[in-house]
């Protein structure tokens, strides 16, 4: 289905503007819309501190939104088809140059004009559409982890200039990614073209402050070897504006590994502990640890609460890694809770 689809490049194409902003038919929604739904069904309330303005937010490094990406997740746009509902989403794979600290600029490869791409969020068992258009520069495409037919599972190229759509049905529940899968995979993976598509399970999840967070690698010389690490796109981001939360409210992280070139790492909480669901496929926790190592493509829903206010760190064990832009702080807020 690689074939130029005129209809749904139109509409990809008129709609950019809005996407790039965040607004196009509603289809990013911030946590505290969402958790106003959870807490009235639940009676359960649920803080979230206000998201703090995005300090990276300029002309040079606008594609890098570590604050927005943490808490914001793509319920896409409902529409009724054939008496069944489809939970339609458009990406737009662009170029963009970003600043990975004062000295160092690195050209990647987009996903609506962000690194990481948008946080896709479906329930179990919906139809899920994905208008994909091409503006890269190369051939790429987008290939879902997940179950679905051969024919979605985007490992045929997509011409720079050019839009597909991928359909298939959400299962199961989970933390899966998507990425593109055109060689060298790693080289386009690494470069931004990545994000996290999220499968809620039928019956929903106790209410918590959802965070997402995505480690990724940059390889700025080409020599199959990261110099600079990050979470959520940009190095150091959390350490020089930690993550705040409140005291003794559940937090639900849901972490991706998508870090290039290095085999595995580690993920480590200070002065806590967390629950460990596995790909997220479980409601019941496997474990509970404060150090949990991750393959690359790795991900796991992991769930805690801190008993004491202050700033804790988090960042992978491999130091290199942390101290080269892999670290970050959560900022404990005091509260009655």
């Amino acid at each position: 289905m690689s074939e130029n689809f005129s209809r749904s490049k139109n509409i990809l194409l008129n709609r950019r503007q809005l996407i790039t902003m965040g607004i196009f038919g509603g289809g990013v929604i911030g946590v505290t819309a969402i958790l106003q739904t959870i807490n009235a069904k639940n009676n359960v309330t649920v803080k979230v501190p206000p998201m703090e303005m995005e300090a990276s937010n300029n002309a040079t490094n606008s594609a890098t939104k570590p604050m927005q990406v943490l808490r914001n997740f793509d319920y896409g746009t409902l529409k009724q088809e054939n008496g069944r509902t489809i939970r339609e989403f458009e990406l737009i794979a662009g170029t963009s140059t970003i600043q990975l600290n004062n000295a160092v600029s690195y050209n990647i490869w987009d996903l609506n004009g962000r690194i990481p791409g948008p946080t896709l969020r479906a329930k179990a068992g919906e139809r899920i559409r994905v208008l994909f258009l091409n503006k890269a520069g190369h051939s790429h495409s987008l290939h879902f982890h997940g179950v679905h037919p051969a024919e979605m599972d985007g490992v045929k190229p997509v011409s720079n200039g050019k839009a597909t759509i991928y359909e298939f049905d959400a299962e199961p529940y989970g933390v899966h990614l998507y990425h593109c899968h055109i060689a060298p995979v790693t080289r386009h993976i690494a470069k931004g073209l990545y994000g996290m598509f999220i499968i809620d399970p039928p019956q929903p999840r106790p209410p918590a402050d959802e965070i997402v967070l995505i480690m990724s690698g940059y390889d700025i010389n080409d020599d199959n070897k990261n110099e600079y690490y990050a979470f959520n796109g940009l190095p150091h981001h959390y350490m020089h504006h930690p993550i705040q939360i409140y005291q003794n409210q559940l937090i639900r992280a849901y972490v991706l590994n998508i870090i290039e070139f290095d085999p595995a790492v580690t993920f480590h909480l200070h002065a806590n502990f967390f629950d460990v669901y596995r790909s997220g496929m479980t409601m019941t926790p496997s474990e509970k640890t404060d150090v949990l190592t991750m393959g690359v493509a790795e991900r796991h829903i992991l769930e805690f609460a801190f008993r004491y206010p202050g700033k804790y760190m988090f960042h992978p064990h491999q130091d290199a890694i942390a101290e080269n832009g892999c670290m970050g702080q959560f900022e404990v807020i005091a509260g009655d809770r």
